[in-house]
């Protein structure tokens, strides 16, 4: 058994991210894991603000240093996607870079990234997607996964514009939204494209129901960590991402 260090940069208007990759991880059969937040200033879900809140993350890279973490999330999707096409390896790119000046060999994830690096591990290739952003900026959502070469064959967006009420989303709301997608094409249904909207306990069961796999932005961060730490990719509960074979249990 090992102890692992995860840092997680966050909006400071988060409190989803914090509790579900936790979750997530506990679930580990042999692994412990520790949780280091650093924040940055955000609370309305503006394009204006997420440059904002992104022009604060080398503070956050160097407090998360100090700390000697093993893996580091950058815990906010939308801010990295609403930057343009293939923004999430700059970014992984720079605070690589970052970390390395201070000696650290720290694994590092986007969650803009582990969304699509999740998907491509498991070859799926035609997604439906829930979100909880205003119009506009789910458009670049999607636009930035169809330029990863990932086909959206249907989405909904619920127009919360307040991160802060994005945490408070209802569930029943997130899987009345997916009830209401076409699904007859997907291979996989991003349920929370968000690391904010809660969504975690609704994975399995939304899985079981629609008989497709689920994510969402906290699992495929979770898939990522643990691949980044050299550990499978495998918690119970968390839906086929997480199971080693991809397949929707029965």
């Amino acid at each position: 058994m090992s102890h692992h260090r995860i840092g997680m940069i966050v909006p400071s208007s988060n409190v989803t991210v914090e509790t579900e990759i936790p979750a997530l991880l506990a679930r580990h059969p042999t692994e412990t894991f520790s949780f280091h937040g650093s924040r940055m200033r955000m609370h309305k879900v503006t394009p204006e603000e997420l440059v904002a809140m992104n022009a604060q993350r080398s503070r956050c890279v160097d407090e998360l240093a100090d700390a000697g973490v093993d893996a580091l999330l950058y815990a906010c999707l939308v801010a990295v996607m609403a930057q343009g096409a293939g923004e999430h390896r700059r970014v992984e790119t720079e605070v690589a870079a970052q970390l390395a000046e201070r000696g650290l060999p720290a694994g590092l994830v986007s969650s803009a990234g582990a969304l699509v690096d999740a998907l491509a591990a498991r070859s799926w290739g035609r997604v439906a997607l829930v979100m909880p952003y205003m119009k506009p900026l789910a458009e670049q959502v999607v636009a930035y996964l169809e330029a990863e070469g990932i086909e959206i064959v249907d989405w909904a967006a619920l127009e919360v514009g307040d991160n802060t009420e994005v945490g408070c989303i209802p569930g029943s709301r997130v899987v009345d939204a997916a009830r209401g997608l076409d699904l007859s094409r997907a291979d996989a249904l991003v349920i929370s494209c968000c690391v904010q909207m809660p969504s975690l306990p609704l994975v399995p069961v939304v899985e079981k129901e629609l008989g497709l796999p689920v994510l969402s932005a906290a699992t495929a961060g979770a898939f990522c960590l643990l691949r980044s730490l050299g550990l499978p990719p495998e918690l119970p509960d968390a839906g086929a991402l997480l199971v080693a074979s991809g397949l929707v249990s029965t």
